[in-house]
């Protein structure tokens, strides 16, 4: 692998802002500087009027292989998160087989291997029945073990408490949820059904999957977290009311957090009118209120991460009537730009950005050698352009499902130069088609 020199970046990294070179070598960053200069052949990025951060982790996607392959793929997910600024993910086990046991989980490592442009990690997917094979994960090498409590694919939803109490109890890594408490919806449903048939109209979302839903569901893993001093990540936030439910101290002294999402932060239930279920997310995206209160609990530390929860259906799938209509939606491309529109708008600043999407995740996770611009670091780096106004159009999607809740969308900022482990993957619109990324490793005890 040759050498890199990014020469006059301004970096954004550990809530400082700087201008210096960096020189990237065998993977990682050599040497920060404000003036390097190499004797030997080297490939230089000419980084003048451009931002530079540590690529951005996201803890929370679905790339849908293996068995989900006609919605989207490793290679081709992967691909879009690293021409969005993603330079490593974490995904789940909701493909076909389930990841619920090592043995499915590896057979993921293997083809990430072959195919991902982005630094990957699997997690683990927890039933009611499995919680010996969970408990056997390496805790250095996968990123967690995941619970739905709240419906998904398969045999997923873990709604005994026994087989909560045991994971609960016995987990050596992270455990990250998704919370939404099954019978609510279930009754939810019957009356949505009761009153409109098969034409249940997208408006009532954010009523089926309720706040109360939420609710129940984040409180009941909190209390098995604090029962049994548990590292537990609770995943896109949805409401108001859960956000009272985590404290802001600092994140190194946390066993309990949570993670705020793309669209839960973007869109509000006055745009399901426009966009339908393009926007059926589960959790429900729900008032403006509720996106305002997320958005206040990152920026003062009671949300703790930024993630996309990425999960591609084709565009059919999505058009169907709303109880046959799956939900979720590409985001991964968009999520960086997205952000930085925020930041133009005065909402969110530059160094809480890096820290939600980057710094933390890693903190969070015990990554190893990543989320931070450091020496002796693995590259992974983002340069973008602050004042470089691009339109979203239908070309120039890379997620197999070939569409986004964003299109026509105008950003103000783009993605100039992505860097995964040292290597140039993406180049101002051109990927480099060799996948060369790293699995994740964890330091932890």
């Amino acid at each position: 692998m040759s050498a890199i020199l990014i020469k006059n970046a301004k970096i954004i990294n550990e809530n400082k802002i700087s201008t210096n070179d960096i020189l990237i070598k065998n993977s990682k960053i050599e040497k920060i500087d404000p003036n390097i200069s190499v004797d030997y052949k080297c490939k230089i990025i000419n980084a003048e009027g451009l931002c530079l951060i540590p690529g951005l982790i996201d803890d929370q996607v679905h790339f849908r292989e293996p068995g989900l392959t006609h919605k989207g793929e490793i290679y081709t997910e992967s691909m879009a998160a690293v021409t969005g600024g993603v330079t490593s993910y974490m995904e789940m086990p909701n493909t076909i087989p389930n990841a619920t046991n090592i043995n499915e989980l590896e057979k993921k490592y293997s083809i990430a291997k072959q195919k991902s442009f982005a630094n990957y990690s699997f997690y683990i997917g927890a039933t009611n029945n499995n919680y010996d094979e969970v408990l056997k994960v390496d805790k250095k090498n996968v990123c967690g073990i995941k619970i739905f409590m709240g419906s998904s694919t398969g045999n997923m939803l873990v709604d005994n408490d026994d087989a909560l109490k045991i994971i609960f109890k016995n987990a050596e890594t992270i455990i990250t949820t998704h919370c939404e408490d099954e019978n609510t919806i279930k009754t939810n449903t019957m009356k949505a059904l009761e009153k409109y048939g098969d034409n249940i109209p997208i408006s009532e979302h954010p009523i089926i999957r309720s706040r109360e839903a939420c609710f129940q569901s984040s409180s009941k893993a909190i209390q098995l977290a604090k029962e049994f001093d548990t590292k537990l990540h609770v995943l896109h936030i949805s409401t108001k009311e859960e956000i009272n439910l985590f404290s802001n101290i600092n994140l190194k002294d946390k066993k309990i957090t949570c993670e705020g999402c793309i669209h839960h932060l973007w869109f509000n239930e006055k745009d399901y009118e426009e966009l339908g279920n393009r926007i059926k997310w589960n959790p429900a995206i729900k008032s403006l209120e509720d996106k305002d209160a997320i958005l206040d609990g990152l920026i003062n530390n009671y949300i703790d991460v930024i993630a996309t929860d990425h999960s591609p259906h084709t565009i059919e799938e999505k058009s169907n009537n709303y109880i046959n209509c799956p939900s979720g939606g590409p985001l991964i491309q968009h999520s960086l730009p997205a952000l930085l529109e925020m930041y133009h708008n005065n909402k969110i600043d530059l160094e809480t950005i890096v820290q939600k999407t980057s710094h933390n995740p890693a903190i969070l996770f015990d990554i190893k050698e990543r989320g931070f611009i450091r020496e002796g670091y693995f590259a992974d780096l983002v340069l973008f352009d602050l004042d470089n106004r691009w339109k979203v159009s239908e070309n120039k999607i890379f997620s197999k499902c070939n569409w986004t809740p964003f299109i026509n969308e105008s950003f103000k900022s783009k993605i100039i130069h992505t860097i995964v482990s040292g290597n140039h993957v993406y180049n101002d619109g051109n990927i480099k088609l060799d996948p060369t990324s790293l699995r994740l490793e964890f330091d932890r005890d």
